[in-house]
């Protein structure tokens, strides 16, 4: 067997001497996919019969957003076909072709578009002749009752509730047809939106493509099979993640499920494959970046012009409501199949392979992923840790204590960033965030709140003075009492957050009144400036009290303002 691997860095071009050389084109298959978090590395299998001098090799039809410099050829003989012999691969050609100019179309979803379509021209057309025929009556409602006679003369006085009740009624049918009409306008186009985001998106009429030409020179005529693996855009996956926490159990439990999303719209049909998902960036920098020297001058303030145009709202995202509902019905099948009994079925994991700077994961068996981004999930990893439960409680912004899972992550490769369902002894309670979890880090989520620990949070005294001459300093003192009480009937740990201002300019000063403050368990949590932890552990039925004082003093001729500073940001 003859191994020959020719790495590519950039398109080639071929020698003047293989330039008349014959061509035979390589028929492939997808093999197996590298899918990055920008990207996908793609290996396609294929065999040819080389014939007897320099020949071509050429593989048609590749996306035309494949790397050049990413292509890689590797070749080998074998005993089936007319020989077995040795031969050689040379230069490879990346040519860019034109692509076929023939659109995907589904014709069920185009003759429904089509008389959506036509409906809809229908209801725009109902709507301008109904504001026509309102535009009439506002304008006859415009005339006096003294021109509404015969002959333009004065109508009768007792004539007139008549003709009032008469244009109310019939501005008040148009307005009803009119409304009736835009409802059904807004549903149609609607669905025609819908039809149109579903529809499956076939290349662009005359998409470019990319043919890859191997030279390769034989002895004799030899079957060989060929590898070419090429980085291809338009791919990407995404981790998400699966919490359920028992609680009602004698010690705490936490499933923790590593998901992947994937989605691709290569124009490639990526159909049984086997595929490997990478935490490695391939389009991104492969060094750091240069820092440029800053220069520090006069600040020249803008010229602004007025712009009258009104912004338009940007829509909230809509809720996730297909998640909870999906999440509800995986714990309600869960229930069922622990009431029905039977043994739970197997879990499939995939093969994790962890390196100093990257991990993969090898999904088990094959796969197919659409090629119109339609989203393919794969379940990567599942693990069972022993949490530690506590509550956590910001009474300044909420009267309430959270449930809080804290536990190490033990295993080889980090926990990217991304969101994850929460689940609390069998019911979904929503969704929240991970961020980037490197192993023996730990990790805290929130599971709602404890509605077996009450908090109550009050301002108890405020004490302002005012400058009665010139250059006296004004003073604001402020002192709060937060009361957390516990309904458990186990002991529980609880942690308060409070606050207080702080400030860069020294002329403001801040500071607390110790001899009315109960001393923080931690006077800085983290890096978030004048927050402070108090961590402490309530018996079943106890309370704890927490005070909080200070005093801010500044120049009595100055106001002074109170502006809350962004969090540190996580990392991504």
């Amino acid at each position: 067997m003859i191994l020959i691997r020719s790495h590519i860095a950039a398109a080639l071009v071929l020698v003047p001497g293989l330039a008349a050389a014959a061509e035979t084109e390589l028929d492939s298959r997808i093999d197996r996919v590298t899918v990055y978090p920008d990207g996908a590395l793609v290996t396609r299998l294929g065999k040819a019969a080389l014939a007897q001098g320099a020949s071509r090799i050429v593989l048609r039809g590749l996306p035309a957003t494949v790397d050049p410099a990413s292509i890689r050829v590797e070749g080998r003989s074998f005993a089936e076909g007319p020989g077995n012999g040795a031969f050689s691969v040379g230069a490879v050609d990346v040519r860019v072709t034109p692509g076929e100019a023939k659109p995907v179309l589904d014709r069920t979803v185009a003759d429904k578009l089509k008389a959506l379509r036509e409906r809809k021209g229908e209801h725009e057309g109902r709507i301008a002749a109904i504001e026509a025929q309102r535009a009439t009556i506002e304008r006859f409602a415009q005339v006096g009752p003294d021109k509404l006679g015969p002959e333009g003369k004065a109508l009768p006085v007792s004539d007139w509730p008549a003709v009032f009740e008469a244009i109310g009624t019939a501005l008040v049918k148009v307005q009803d047809e009119l409304r009736g009409e835009r409802a059904k306008l807004a549903d149609v186009a609607a669905e025609i939106a819908a039809l149109e985001r579903a529809r499956p998106q076939g290349p662009r009429p005359g998409a470019p493509k990319r043919d890859v030409a191997i030279a390769v020179e034989a002895s004799q005529p030899v079957a060989a099979e060929f590898t070419v693996s090429y980085r291809v855009d338009g791919a990407q996956w995404s981790p998400g993640y699966e919490a359920r926490l028992t609680t009602t159990a004698a010690k705490p439990a936490l499933i923790l499920t590593r998901r992947a999303e994937i989605r691709q719209h290569t124009g490639e049909e990526w159909s049984d494959v086997a595929l490997t998902l990478s935490t490695t960036r391939s389009a991104g920098g492969t060094a750091a970046p240069e820092l440029q020297p800053m220069q520090v001058g006069f600040f020249e303030p803008p010229v602004v012009y007025e712009n009258r145009r009104r912004m338009e709202a940007v829509p909230a995202p809509a809720p996730m409501a297909a998640a909870k509902a999906r999440a509800e019905a995986e714990a309600q099948a869960e229930a069922s199949a622990r009431a029905a009994g039977g043994r739970p079925a197997e879990i499939r994991q995939a093969t994790v392979e962890a390196g100093p700077y990257q991990a993969s994961f090898q999904v088990p068996g094959r796969a197919s992923v659409p090629p119109d981004g339609t989203a393919k999930t794969v379940m990567l990893t599942q693990r069972r840790a022993e949490p530690g439960l506590s509550a956590r409680t910001v009474p300044e912004l909420e009267q309430k204590a959270f449930l809080e899972a804290r536990f190490n992550h033990d295993e080889e490769a980090p926990l990217l960033p991304g969101q994850v369902a929460l689940h609390r002894d069998g019911s979904y309670v929503g969704t929240g965030r991970i961020g980037l979890v490197a192993p023996g880090d730990d990790v805290a989520l929130g599971f709602g709140p404890d509605d077996r620990i009450k908090v109550s949070y009050a301002p108890v005294k405020r004490r302002e003075n005012e400058p009665r001459w010139l250059a006296q300093s004004r003073t604001d003192q402020r002192e709060f009492r937060t009361v957390v009480k516990s309904l458990h009937a186990q002991p529980v740990k609880v942690t308060v957050l409070e606050r207080i201002p702080f400030s860069e300019n020294s002329a403001i000063t801040v500071e607390p009144i110790p001899a009315q403050t109960t001393p923080p368990t931690e006077k800085q949590v983290g890096d978030r400036r004048g927050v402070s932890a108090w961590t402490f552990e309530l018996a079943p039925g106890a309370e704890k009290e927490i005070r909080l004082a200070y005093r801010i003093k500044w120049p009595g001729d100055r106001e002074v303002s109170y502006e809350e500073q962004p969090l540190p940001r996580a990392a991504d």
